[in-house]
């Protein structure tokens, strides 16, 4: 349990990251607040876990023709119908949405990377080299 209220609470500090740094850049993502952040990334878990797997199976020939390309153009509208759902999330355009998709993934992949061991670390534990 304290595993999601940490991923939840460490996704709504990405996300109003991305939009703090997006906006000084000038591209059309506002966050209101720490609150609308916690929305945002409940209702994005949501769409991503629920929409996301449905609209990527119904573009699986564009995604294969195209190379996985086209699960970018997906993410950006999770991203745009997470903003029509949440007030306090703004999203100018298509374009914005798709750079926000790819600084949150960015981000996310900095600040929740570290917490999953990969592969078998067990085998460099007991392994013994000798010289």
């Amino acid at each position: 349990m304290m595993n999601i209220i940490k991923n939840w609470l460490v996704s709504a500090l990405v996300i109003l990251l991305v939009a703090y740094l997006l906006q000084m850049i000038n591209v059309g993502v506002t966050v209101s607040g720490f609150v609308v952040a916690l929305k945002v990334a409940l209702v994005l878990g949501l769409v991503n876990a629920i929409i996301k797997p449905i609209v990527l199976f119904f573009t699986l020939p564009i995604t294969i023709l195209t190379l996985g390309l086209f699960v970018f153009v997906v993410n950006a509208l999770m991203i745009m119908l997470t903003a029509t759902i949440i007030d306090g999330f703004a999203v100018t355009g298509f374009l914005s949405a798709l750079i926000f998709s790819l600084a949150l993934s960015f981000f996310n992949a900095i600040f929740k990377g570290g917490d999953k061991p990969r592969g078998n670390s067990t085998v460099y534990e007991k392994a013994e080299f000798k010289d």
